[in-house]
């Protein structure tokens, strides 16, 4: 077996999607691009077949019309540092028609599903006090956009020492 590359199909905006995705992620590019002949109804000149890497991952990707459209059964994860990578990408994504998604999810302009999410809210979420991580879960599903402080505070925000007696 030679591997498992995740293929994205667009209806007819691949070009400008990969280009899009390789300039906001670090070690990316698009490393081929063939093109359907002009003799083909209503798609030449298109995408035909593309192969991209985002942030070192490998990925295919062609323009075949609008017979399948992007769900968020499927999505891209961006495991992001800080706030500042959350801010970045979230903004990237939602811009020139993306939609904000709950729960730190964003719907690009093409329609693809990305979870934006902050390694802190892992941590939190995993916290090994039960009710630390469940007041982070509770506060995360009341955002679009993660925010890391807001998460912190609510984690902490619990019953002192001698409330728990």
């Amino acid at each position: 077996m030679r591997g498992v590359t995740p293929f994205l199909w667009f209806d007819d905006a691949a070009e400008s999607a990969l280009t899009f995705y390789t300039g906001l992620f670090p070690d990316s590019a698009i490393s081929e691009l063939t093109r359907y002949p002009d003799h083909v109804p209503g798609m030449g000149g298109k995408v035909m077949h593309a192969r991209f890497q985002l942030a070192g991952r490998d990925y295919l990707a062609m323009d075949a019309g609008p017979q399948a459209r992007f769900t968020e059964a499927v999505s891209l994860y961006v495991g992001c540092a800080d706030q500042d990578e959350v801010d970045r990408y979230w903004g990237a994504l939602t811009s020139e028609g993306g939609t904000e998604q709950p729960c730190g999810w964003v719907k690009d302009r093409w329609g693809l599903s990305w979870q934006i999410v902050p390694d802190r809210l892992i941590e939190l979420i995993n916290d090994p006090d039960p009710d630390r991580s469940h007041r982070a879960v509770q506060a995360m599903l009341q955002m679009y956009k993660i925010d890391i402080a807001a998460l912190e505070s609510a984690a902490n925000a619990g019953p002192g020492p001698s409330a728990r007696q």
